[in-house]
């Protein structure tokens, strides 16, 4: 499959969830980024991402999908303001798609979706740099965690 994407960023004002998610204060700027991935031309997937302004802000990396670095992915763009990420942590479960997301999806509302709640930390210091919400259709994606053993 053709896999390309949709997205639009803004700066905005952390809520409390994301907030506490990011271990920042309530209304401190963040950059917020809605995408919709698309498989061969066909929404299958959708993810809202936060990053602290403080982090990001005045660099070449604030915008994930602008500038010279744009869709490089957020380990990559953390490493060029020099902050190094490891794996994510990612709860995931399992729900019906709400009507907004199905609507999104080009689904019927209450498919079956994996929702991912994501968080990248710099490794040096254990502060959260981005997190994101991310949508999958469950009847399009398949989760394999762990590293496979080389032969």
């Amino acid at each position: 499959m053709a896999g390309t994407w949709r997205h639009e960023s803004q700066p905005r004002a952390a809520d409390a969830r994301i907030a506490a998610r990011l271990a920042i204060q309530p209304g401190d700027p963040v950059m917020h980024t809605s995408y919709v991935y698309l498989a061969d031309g066909d929404p299958a997937q959708l993810a809202e991402s936060w990053e602290p302004m403080a982090v990001t802000g005045g660099s070449l990396i604030v915008l994930p999908e602008a500038g010279p670095h744009a869709g490089v992915g957020v380990a990559d763009r953390m490493s060029l303001i020099g902050i190094e990420v490891g794996v994510p942590v990612e709860r995931v479960s399992a729900r019906q798609a709400s009507r907004s997301e199905a609507q999104a999806l080009g689904v019927a509302p209450a498919v079956p979706v994996m929702a991912i709640e994501r968080t990248y930390y710099d490794q040096a210091t254990g502060r959260p740099v981005e997190t994101a919400d991310i949508v999958l259709l469950g009847s399009r994606w398949v989760a394999e965690y762990g590293r496979c053993p080389q032969s």
